[in-house]
């Protein structure tokens, strides 16, 4: 008898994303899992008590590959950090127009993953930093920020537009400016 292959959680986790990718978040289950890597579903369940705890896993993953998105972006040094991070957020969507919908583009109330209260806090120091403004302002201003950001991302998610890297550069820049503009003539 030959020896079972052991599968394991990032294995899993792996092709749970690669079917996101691909067929999106409605095709997920423990069957489509299984198939993907070969297996009988025994394996998924000994690795995860349940679905919700997979799911889970994989939203923290693809939260992750959102965030080296933000960062590599940054990392270049073409734009300024905080522009820089926008830009991630919608290369993200552009090239991962599936996972972004299901991280960004449904219900996701169930799901609480630190990450995404970590990098709200550091976009607010971003403004804060840029801009001077106190924290509850830079809130704000990031709120408004990222409604126009998220505008931009989900209309390439869904290939609603298709937009050119120095428009949409333009239409942040523009965006940044003018709001910046608001809020220093309220003060």
């Amino acid at each position: 008898m030959p020896p079972k292959v052991k599968v394991t959680k990032e294995q899993i986790v792996s092709a749970a994303l690669e079917i996101i990718r691909v067929q999106g978040y409605d095709a997920l289950n423990a069957r489509s899992i299984a198939a993907a890597l070969g297996c009988s579903t025994q394996p998924i369940f000994s690795n995860f008590d349940s679905m919700e705890e997979l799911e889970l896993a994989v939203v923290e993953s693809a939260v992750q590959l959102s965030k080296f998105y933000v960062e590599r972006e940054q990392a270049t040094g073409e734009f300024p950090p905080y522009k820089a991070s926008g830009r991630g957020y919608i290369r993200f969507a552009k090239e991962e127009p599936l996972l972004f919908q299901m991280l960004y583009m449904r219900n996701r109330s169930e799901y609480i993953v630190s990450e995404d209260n970590a990098l709200m806090d550091s976009m607010y120091s971003l403004v804060q930093h840029n801009t001077g403004m106190d924290w509850d302002r830079a809130q704000l201003f990031h709120i408004e920020m990222w409604a126009f950001t998220h505008g931009i991302a989900s209309m390439l998610a869904t290939s609603f537009q298709q937009l050119s890297d120095d428009l949409i550069s333009k239409m942040m820049s523009d965006a940044y400016h003018g709001l910046l503009k608001q809020f220093t003539e309220e003060v």
